[in-house]
């Protein structure tokens, strides 16, 4: 046990210290006062001083008066470790069972006209999931993250509706050109896959990995890896890949490849505007076990004045016991 306020405590020890200090004083003065006394208010007292009943009720009063102090001191000792407030400690070590997901949007020219509907997707996605741990990677000629896997789903929606509304070419630099234009060449898909897989943490672990892959798969220049080199890589780290297409039965050859590359992985491609995409996905998803990620150990300290307030309780309705008892 520690305590929060220790100096709660030590002043009641005090004020106990200074109350039973000043009393002592008083008896002893007012002894010494009653003694020099020569005349008592009542005759013959000193017999009546010698008469066992009246010893008896003398030393039954001081018995009470004593029990009164001894009653008060400890209330008031108990009062201050009350309030100095008592705390016990725990060592609790957070244990996540929730799936990993990384979002992985196309920003490309040819992407433009869909992305803010891919995005609204996304956002639809959130409402199935309950606990997975969602990450956002964007990409053109190069691809930055935006944010990690994390499972706080306010965050995650605040940073789908800003991407979304930098689509509205609001201002100057649109913060999907942020970071995606940093090499030649545009839609390089096998490079963007790869950055999605790499954005998994927690590598040592056996966990359920998925990526959401939003992408015509129209590239434009020459990429560091191909899509299907991304697609054997990421199915190496036991990442599954699902591809959202926007032009699903337009571009046969792209459409064919995205589709073969999803499924080497273990995954799935979908068209964008199929009315079951969203389910499906969550289904698909879902469908694997969630594993265990613990997190660093804790120690958390909580307030536990339980004990003491009820040791607190015994002697206060002791001493009102008494005090009524006496009369005083």
């Amino acid at each position: 046990m520690e305590l929060a306020n220790i100096w709660m405590l030590a002043g009641a020890v005090v004020a106990v210290l200074i109350a039973a200090g000043v009393g002592l004083v008083v008896g002893l003065r007012r002894h010494r006062t009653d003694a020099a006394a020569d005349a008592a208010p009542i005759a013959r007292a000193e017999r009546l001083r010698t008469l066992p009943s009246f010893r008896q009720a003398v030393r039954r009063r001081a018995l009470v008066l004593s029990g009164l102090v001894a009653l008060a001191s400890v209330t008031v000792l108990l009062a201050g470790a009350v309030a100095a407030r008592p705390m016990s400690s725990q060592t609790v070590q957070p244990v996540n069972t929730s799936r990993d997901i990384m979002l992985c949007l196309d920003v490309s020219g040819s992407m433009s006209d869909v992305d803010v509907e891919v995005l609204t997707v996304f956002e639809e996605l959130l409402d199935g999931f309950e606990g997975e741990r969602i990450g956002l990677t964007i990409f053109n000629s190069s691809a930055v993250q935006i944010f990690p896997l994390t499972d706080d789903y306010d965050f995650v929606r605040e940073h789908l509706e800003s991407i979304r509304a930098s689509f509205d070419y609001g201002a100057d630099v649109p913060e999907h050109w942020v970071g995606t234009l940093n090499g030649p060449g545009a839609s390089l898909i096998g490079d963007g896959l790869a950055s999605c897989a790499m954005g998994f943490d927690q590598e040592g672990d056996e966990r359920s990995r998925s990526i959401i892959l939003a992408t015509d798969n129209e590239v434009n220049g020459a990429s560091i890896v191909t899509l299907e080199e991304a697609a054997a890589y990421t199915a190496s780290k036991g990442i599954r890949v699902f591809a959202l297409n926007p032009v699903e039965g337009k571009d046969t050859e792209p459409s064919a490849a995205l589709i073969a590359a999803a499924e080497a992985t273990g995954g799935a491609a979908y068209g964008l505007r199929e009315t079951a995409t969203v389910a499906d996905i969550v289904a698909e998803v879902q469908e694997e076990e969630a594993a265990e990620l613990r997190g660093q150990a804790q120690v958390v300290w909580s307030d536990d004045p339980d004990l003491w307030i009820v040791l607190l309780v015994i002697p206060v309705l002791a001493l009102i016991v008494v005090l009524w008892r006496v009369r005083l």
